[in-house]
């Protein structure tokens, strides 16, 4: 005997479907109240409006292409101000507006990474 089987349990077995967005990427907009360095300090929030406009701009927003958004502190803080773009997990350090061009650009347009932007892998809180 054969069970039906539910539209739940059929879409369970087939493969993920394509995230939502191609790519993502995350300001860290955290300022410290504590009067340690953070984020917020280095115009995370200009950066973070930088990207958006480039983005849009771009014609890269929007469903199946780019998603720019804020975050809390992202725990990289000794490399601040930071940005991370995944899927590729890949960490940005910025000192200006320059530099989130560049990250658009290439990046978040043609898929390269920015190799002089890199957070190295040992830097952290």
């Amino acid at each position: 005997m054969t069970h039906p089987t539910s539209p739940e349990a059929a879409a369970a077995t087939q493969a993920p479907a394509a995230s939502y967005f191609q790519r993502h990427i995350f300001f860290c907009t955290n300022e410290r109240s504590n009067g340690q360095t953070s984020c917020a300090q280095f115009d995370a929030q200009g950066a973070f409006e930088h990207c958006k406009v480039l983005v849009k701009t771009a014609g890269l927003a929007g469903p199946g292409q780019v998603r720019v958004n804020k975050a809390g502190c992202l725990d990289r803080c000794a490399a601040g101000p930071v940005a991370v773009v995944y899927p590729e997990a890949v960490w940005y350090s910025y000192v200006d507006k320059a530099d989130i061009e560049e990250i658009v650009e290439s990046h978040l347009k043609h898929g390269q990474v920015v190799e002089r932007l890199l957070v190295p892998p040992d830097v952290g809180h």
